[in-house]
């Protein structure tokens, strides 16, 4: 019995030996699969995140390609304005009147001119007598488009209707907000259009007109023509009212228009009619003339900061360029139209002895615009202010206002 017991366990150890023998391999098998299933399920993640990468790199390629070939088409289509006038003349003052005019004036003005293609008017503010007008056939033409010169009118049509005054900040964006100094001095287009929207166009044209935009400037001026303001509103398509108040588009202002307007905004807000002496005895037997008082005079200190800034350092800094004795105010203005660019100019010297308007109108092509016709203003200062011209009162005008004469209608 005791034998047989042994064998039977002996023969259970053998049979349980066995069967770890055989177990063994099953399980390192059993290991060694799943490590390659892992390894598969990795190799699986790093190919998509590869294609991803693949598809993100193709799809930038072709964004660049199609950048670079829009770029390219631009720049063969790009829009370029053709100028069919030129910026340049060498006989611009021919055929000028010139005995009744200031020499020294006159002088600084042909000088300062050069060759551009243009006309400068300098004007005694104080009773409207023309000192010097170069290229007299220009200076008395139909006009021009008024640019950006056209916001001194609504500027002082908004003040006068207390639509806004001088730190009035109007939302131009989302994080844009400007004053009237400050929109003068740069000249902001989108300022004067929400201010024009503001007064609407009945109220501009009446200061337009009042301020002596679409009628004759001068008195008994052989030669001179019209502007143009026009009855009714121009088209939405075409700007509208902030349109013709940012741009002056459909107006057609002439220099001796302007010269009249900024010589009310310097000496207080007498709207003379400009003469233009032609002899010595015109000279001496000059009487001013005026047209109509204009009550701007609480608008002018509002608007004067902001034409003191388009001379320090907004768009008519080119005047210091030549000059910085005196201060000067004025504003500036760019546009084109059928092919021809302009340049205005529109300022005044503001001495202790007196002041003098300087109007600047430039007509050309892409070397024309109202820096350039800034520039030309500072050296006409410059060369004024080198002849003693602001250090002496100028000789020949009467300064007595009993001897000032009110013309009520027009000429």
């Amino acid at each position: 019995m005791k034998k047989s017991s042994l064998a039977a366990q002996i023969a259970l150890l053998l049979l349980a030996f066995l069967a770890l023998e055989m177990s063994a391999p099953a399980a390192t098998i059993s290991t060694h699969r799943n490590t390659r299933a892992k390894s598969k399920h990795r190799i699986t993640e790093n190919a998509r995140a590869r294609r991803r990468m693949s598809r993100l790199r193709r799809t930038r390629a072709l964004h660049a390609r199609r950048t670079r070939r829009s770029r390219r088409y631009a720049r063969r289509h790009r829009y370029y304005e053709r100028f069919y006038t030129s910026s340049f003349s060498d006989d611009v003052a021919d055929g000028d009147i010139t005995a009744g005019e200031d020499p020294i004036v006159r002088a600084a003005a042909v000088d300062a001119l050069g060759n551009m293609n243009g006309t400068v008017v300098a004007i005694e503010p104080t009773s409207g007598r023309i000192l010097a007008m170069v290229n007299q056939k220009l200076a008395l033409s139909s006009g021009a488009m008024p640019c950006s010169t056209i916001k001194l009118s609504v500027a002082l049509a908004a003040l006068s209707e207390g639509v806004i005054d001088k730190d009035t900040r109007i939302r131009l964006g989302r994080r844009s907000r400007l004053n009237l100094t400050q929109a003068l001095a740069h000249s902001n287009n989108a300022y004067f259009e929400a201010v024009g929207r503001k007064l609407g166009f009945e109220k501009v044209a009446y200061y337009a007109h009042q301020f002596g935009l679409g009628e004759l400037a001068g008195y008994n001026i052989p030669g001179e023509q019209l502007g143009e303001y026009p009855d009714h509103v121009i088209p939405v398509k075409d700007g509208g009212v902030g349109r013709m108040c940012s741009f002056g588009e459909g107006v057609s202002m002439t220099p001796l228009q302007l010269g009249a307007l900024v010589s009310a905004i310097a000496n207080g807000g007498t709207l003379y009619y400009l003469q233009h002496p032609t002899t010595a005895e015109q000279v001496t037997n000059f009487e001013p003339r005026i047209k109509r008082q204009l009550n701007i005079a609480p608008a002018i200190p509002e608007i004067s900061d902001g034409m003191a800034g388009a001379v320090e350092y907004g768009t008519a800094r080119s005047v210091r360029v030549n000059f910085n004795e005196e201060e000067i105010l004025g504003k500036t203005g760019t546009c084109s139209k059928d092919g021809t660019r302009f340049g205005w100019f529109a300022s005044y010297a503001n001495t202790n002895v007196g002041r003098v308007v300087v109007v600047v109108f430039l007509e050309g092509g892409r070397p024309t615009f109202g820096p350039k016709a800034a520039e030309i203003a500072g050296r006409m200062y410059r060369d004024l202010y080198d002849h003693s011209f602001f250090m002496v009162k100028n000789p020949g005008v009467p300064e007595s206002t009993s001897s000032v004469q009110t013309t009520g209608a027009t000429q």
